[in-house]
């Protein structure tokens, strides 16, 4: 198997949740790989702090405002991307959030919360970004950044429907899947699932106690090796596709 990043080179990769974290990881390794990147998040001016820093890389990163919960939005950034910038060849469905509280006395809010940024935005993007690919005959790729937790339930207090969100991404990574294979169409579609990661994700939820003693304690995995995981499913030729990849830091036992 050849891995190479050449036939991405100049062509449009949208990266959700490219303010910090795994997003801003990916988006950087794009830009260095000479992609187009647009980020988006509400943070925009996170985005355009990190395109300052790769202005002299092969690739270039654009900010646009989004709150991945908010349909209209979605559409709104999709629209500017094909409008400026072209066919979008690549999609990172990044952006997630998880609550601390149990299923017992958690707040029904902040789970629809969860569930709209984990799944119904992922969900929108994702029929944008193939739509767009169909229409321009891209055989493009779509990436879910899903969790380990979305393939067994972890011993980790209080993430109420974090868990649910993420098998959910496992179940959509699937049935979009099968759904491609029924028109033929050889756009890949890839669910990677890290275990736990040493970024501003964790930041919402250390207020919990047996969350803070649970992210002390746990062995964790960088942005940087999910932005790898990344690159390698993009690296591989048109006929291997790579359709879950899970990471999981050396020790970890959740």
């Amino acid at each position: 198997m050849v891995l190479s990043m050449e036939k991405w080179i100049g062509k449009v990769a949208i990266v959700t949740g490219a303010s910090a974290g795994c997003g801003a990881s990916i988006a950087e390794a794009l830009v260095k790989n000479g992609l187009k990147v647009v980020g988006l998040a509400r943070r925009e001016e996170k985005i355009h702090e990190l395109s300052n820093r790769l202005e002299n890389q092969s690739g270039k990163l654009y900010a646009f405002k989004c709150d991945i919960t908010e349909e209209q939005e979605i559409v709104a950034a999709f629209e500017w991307v094909k409008n400026n910038l072209g066919p979008i060849h690549v999609l990172i469905n990044n952006a997630g959030i998880a609550t601390s509280s149990n299923l017992i006395d958690g707040d029904p809010g902040d789970w629809m919360e969860v569930l709209k940024t984990n799944v119904l935005g992922l969900t929108i993007a994702t029929k944008l970004a193939v739509r767009d690919m169909i229409d321009n005959q891209i055989d493009g790729q779509i990436i879910h950044i899903n969790s380990a937790l979305g393939h067994f339930i972890g011993n980790v207090p209080d993430l109420n429907v974090y868990p649910a969100t993420k098998f959910a991404v496992t179940a959509l990574t699937e049935t979009l899947r099968r759904d491609l294979n029924s028109i033929e169409s050889k756009i890949k579609i890839t669910s990677i699932s890290p275990g736990p990661i040493e970024t501003e994700f964790q930041s919402g939820l250390l207020h919990n106690e047996d969350l803070r003693d649970f992210f002390a304690k746990a062995p964790k995995l960088l942005a940087e090796d999910v932005a790898d995981a990344t690159l390698y499913v993009l690296s591989t030729p048109p006929h291997a596709h790579v359709q879950e990849l899970m990471i999981r830091p050396i020790g970890e036992n959740i």
